[in-house]
């Protein structure tokens, strides 16, 4: 049995092993292409990692006048749209979990039915709205958008963490004195935290990482995010700049991956939050 046991455990942490490596190949080869020069992009044979080691291709995107402009567009649609996407979510989460509402059933399941649809049948009606009241290419038309995306997967999590504090806790509250209002505030979301950090950072990846919706929404160079911007800048008819990509990529992933790690442990706890009722 010990045999058996040990050779099990080998065998998983083999199996885990081959999926790890599986997946952070992509991330690996990014890296590796970033630090080559142009010429050893496309010389063979193809080596995984450079043999000149360079980091001319992170001076060069550096150097792009757009750059700054890209990086700071993409921070204030998504700190904004992530922040009015976890007050909603907190609100309405909060309605349905503790109020009678008529309906309550029907209007749950059409939020969910609203993040059934595809992004391309939004994005049309989104499209011809805002240019109806001209408002392509600017912060309103972005932050509404990604708002309308991440918003009804938000409710629900949200719901499922409410659900998860006990009424009788904020029941206490209001003896003490506090209205609803006051126990929301200082009980409910102290106790929320974790999953409110953890709809935060859904909906600020899920913006982060977009491409179709920037590039729809945004024709102005002044206006555009990261994606879109890399994706014109270094993606030409004729030619791919695969260094100053990748160089590129590294530098926007470098950010989000820093407030993964300093939120790891919120980001389990919300995602666990509304595991279990009570």
């Amino acid at each position: 049995m010990r045999r058996r046991n040990a050779s099990a455990k080998i065998f998983i942490g083999l199996v885990a092993l081959a999926l790890l490596s599986f997946a952070l190949l992509p991330i690996v080869w990014m890296c590796f292409t970033s630090l080559k020069t142009r010429a050893e992009l496309f010389g063979a044979p193809g080596r995984l990692w450079p043999k000149v080691w360079t980091f001319s291709a992170y001076r060069d995107v550096l150097a792009h006048s757009a750059f700054p402009t890209y990086f700071a567009n993409s921070v204030i649609v998504n700190v904004l749209a992530s922040l009015i996407t976890v007050l909603l979510a907190t609100l309405a989460g909060y309605s349905f979990a503790r109020f009678r509402i008529r309906g309550k059933s029907v209007l749950m399941l059409g939020i969910l039915a609203m993040q059934m649809f595809p992004s391309t049948v939004l994005l049309i009606a989104l499209y011809v709205f805002f240019r109806r009241f001209d408002l392509l290419n600017t912060y309103t038309a972005l932050v509404l958008s990604y708002i309308t995306h991440g918003l009804p997967f938000s409710v629900w999590m949200m719901r499922g963490f409410v659900d998860a504090v006990p009424v009788e806790v904020e029941e206490a509250a209001m003896i003490d004195g506090c209205r609803r209002g006051g126990a929301l505030l200082r009980v409910v979301v102290p106790m929320m935290l974790p999953g409110m950090i953890a709809v935060a950072l859904f909906a600020f990846l899920a913006g982060w990482n977009d491409l179709i919706w920037a590039l729809t929404l945004t024709t102005s160079p002044a206006m555009r995010l990261i994606p879109p911007g890399f994706v014109l800048t270094y993606v030409g008819q004729f030619e791919t700049y695969w260094n100053q990509l990748m160089a590129g990529s590294v530098m926007v992933s470098a950010p989000t991956i820093l407030v993964f790690v300093f939120l790891q442990r919120y980001l389990v706890q919300g995602l666990t939050a509304g595991a279990v009722k009570g």
